[in-house]
């Protein structure tokens, strides 16, 4: 009976009071004390946190950055119409961003293909029954008949 005039009464009394003393449960100690540090080895773990986010922040950005530059790659290359919102990540990494070096390697192998294709050479091997060696063969004799020829008339 106590326990509950205490609850009905001390609630009224502290409203009257404004609340000016506060109390501290017995059990609730500050951040430090919970974990088992001082205050300044709180505060150092505190700033060893803040910058462990701040350089993940950092990778992250980096790497969506990377992303927004193959993406744009990939729209010039097939000349899709250019997205804003990449640019700017790519600008909010202000470092030269560049493509990984594995997906560069690829890209280049892939140019390197695509020239080879819109060739002379590359446009016959589309057509069926050609045999390039002997194509090769003839155009290599062609040519050092000219060269003779044009010695010859050279010397004369």
């Amino acid at each position: 009976m106590a326990f509950m005039v205490k609850h009905v009464v001390g609630g009224q009394l502290k409203n009257l009071t404004g609340g000016l003393t506060e109390e501290k449960p017995e059990g609730e100690k500050s951040e430090a004390a919970a974990k088992g540090m001082t205050q300044e080895e709180f505060e150092e773990y505190q700033q060893q946190l803040e910058e462990e986010k701040q350089e993940r922040d950092t990778n992250f950005a980096q790497k969506k950055a990377e992303r927004a530059t193959i993406r744009t790659h990939f729209r010039d290359k097939y000349r899709l119409p250019k997205n804003e919102l990449d640019e700017t990540q790519i600008q909010a990494a202000r470092d030269d961003v560049e493509l990984p070096t594995e997906l560069a390697k690829m890209i280049a192998e892939d140019n390197q293909e695509e020239e080879q294709k819109q060739s002379v050479l590359g446009q016959l091997t589309n057509i069926q029954n050609v045999d390039m060696g002997h194509l090769k063969g003839k155009a290599q004799a062609t040519l050092e008949d000219l060269k003779n020829s044009a010695e010859k008339c050279c010397v004369m």
